[in-house]
């Protein structure tokens, strides 16, 4: 008998693993299923592995390891990880601030107690505490949203995609809208500015060059079927040199003599004034609105720092067809973003507050000195798994992300690890670290780990400590 065939008589049965004591305690903890499942699944991948021996008749004996004690162990952790979650949550050492990839703004600790407390009870959604009637889910954030912007009114979809969409389809569909050349941007997951317009009903209308666009531009493609003009803030690219665009003022202005209107897609939903903090302009929301938009919308996970949203914000008569509009109910928001974003809008009442207690904010405006003695304090952390020679602290830059300031480089120190020839190969351990738990995302430079300080939580540097130093050692 060949030695493959050997080792597949070798194997345990299902029912014999599952008597081994690590997986019959287990079946007491998980579901017997899934434990069944991970049994079956260990003894498949070693017979897998076995066969891909069969054209190769050598002495492979002393590579694998069928005892049932082994296999069981590796059934054991294959059912943990599948028991678990899908969605985790991880450590972020990129320093992009906005990591679309890992679900954009984390939440200040006042939404997560805010989610807590709505999540375990019953609540007012759509409740009237004052009259004892039914209510309407808009009351909850609509003054707070008009108190900070300087509008009239708003509503709360569930991501801007949807508001665009829905502001263009309640005051355009079937009429023409103007825009850009140089404003039909596309971010990601393919949302594009043409293809939303299509969907929504509106008929696309482009002006001016990808490089410059003037009023005059506007004003010459207006006709008895124009019913707005499109203002798309470009966000997500940065376009220099011989350049030109009108500015919302301006464009509001022509819009109001031509007895049209302005919609202003801001996407990142700023409403403090970046440069107060040493960081690129980037347009305020409630500027938008003072210069005469008559709706704007933006993002509640970008630069708001708060939960995934859609705000549209302007004239009380649109917001009200908006909200009337039949397809307004396929995009609202439930109780979770209501409350998440309802407090997070509450920290921006007191600006010193919001800096200190939003994520985003608190790591858009950390000191370059403060990351500087974190990146020494992890840079121990790492030696001692490391050793000295292989771990350093350098200067590095991170980014806002999430399709905002993407020129802007916000200064930083990194701590850098550089693995000698003999240790685990540097994509060999990136790839570890996104199978621990929790995972731990980060940066690979020429085979040079890079950890940055500026997105990883304070409370979270032992951890990643102890996750580096699991995944090193296997």
């Amino acid at each position: 008998m060949s030695n493959y065939q050997s080792l597949l008589r070798e194997l345990p049965a299902v029912d014999r693993l599952l008597r081994e004591p690590l997986l019959d305690d287990l079946i007491k903890q998980l579901p017997r299923r899934v434990v069944l499942q991970a049994a079956q699944d260990t003894i498949a991948s070693y017979r897998q592995k076995i066969n891909s021996y069969a054209d190769n008749d050598q002495d492979i004996q002393e590579k694998f390891d069928l005892s049932p004690a082994t296999l069981a162990m590796e059934a054991a952790a294959l059912a943990e990880r599948n028991a678990g979650s899908n969605l985790k949550a991880l450590i972020n050492a990129t320093g992009i601030i906005i990591h679309t990839n890992l679900g954009r703004a984390p939440l200040p600790g006042a939404a997560v107690k805010a989610l807590s407390s709505i999540a375990a009870n019953y609540n007012n959604l759509e409740y009237s505490l004052q009259s004892g009637t039914r209510g309407s889910r808009h009351e909850h954030l609509e003054n707070l949203i008009c108190e900070l912007t300087g509008t009239e009114a708003a509503i709360v979809l569930n991501n801007n995609a949807g508001a665009v969409f829905l502001a263009l389809n309640a005051v355009a569909s079937g009429r023409e809208v103007v825009v850009s050349r140089g404003q039909l941007v596309e971010i990601g997951g393919s949302f594009r500015i043409p293809d939303i317009m299509a969907a929504s009903g509106a008929a696309l209308v482009e002006v001016g060059t990808t490089n410059k666009t003037y009023l005059r531009d506007y004003e010459a493609a207006v006709n008895e079927n124009t019913a707005a003009f499109l203002k798309v803030h470009a966000s997500n690219y940065q376009m220099v040199g011989f350049t030109a665009e009108v500015n919302t003022e301006d464009l509001a202005d022509l819009a109001y003599r031509q007895g049209l209107l302005l919609i202003e897609d801001l996407g990142s939903g700023v409403i403090l004034d970046l440069e107060k903090y040493g960081l690129p302009f980037e347009p305020r929301v409630q500027d938008s609105v003072a210069a005469g938009a008559d709706l704007v919308t933006f993002s509640g996970d970008k630069m708001l720092g708060g939960p995934q949203a859609g705000i549209i914000v302007g004239r009380k008569d649109l917001i009200s067809s908006i909200r009337t509009n039949q397809l307004a109910r396929t995009l609202r928001v439930d109780k979770f973003i209501i409350a998440a974003l309802e407090a997070t809008l509450r920290l921006y009442l007191d600006e010193e507050k919001a800096i200190k207690e939003i994520p985003v904010w608190r790591m858009l405006t950390a000191d370059a000195e403060y990351l500087k003695q974190r990146a020494s304090k992890l840079a121990e952390g790492l030696r001692d798994i490391f050793g000295i020679d292989t771990v350093s602290v350098v200067k590095g830059v991170s980014r806002v992300g999430g399709g905002a300031l993407p020129a802007a480089e916000l200064p930083t120190y990194l701590v850098a690890v550089k693995l000698h020839e003999e240790d685990v190969y540097p994509t060999e351990l990136v790839e570890r670290l996104r199978h621990t738990d929790p995972p731990v995302i980060l940066r690979l430079q020429h085979d040079t780990l890079l950890f940055d300080p500026r997105t990883v939580f304070e409370d979270q540097e032992d951890t990643l400590v102890n996750m580096v130093k699991k995944a090193y050692q296997g």
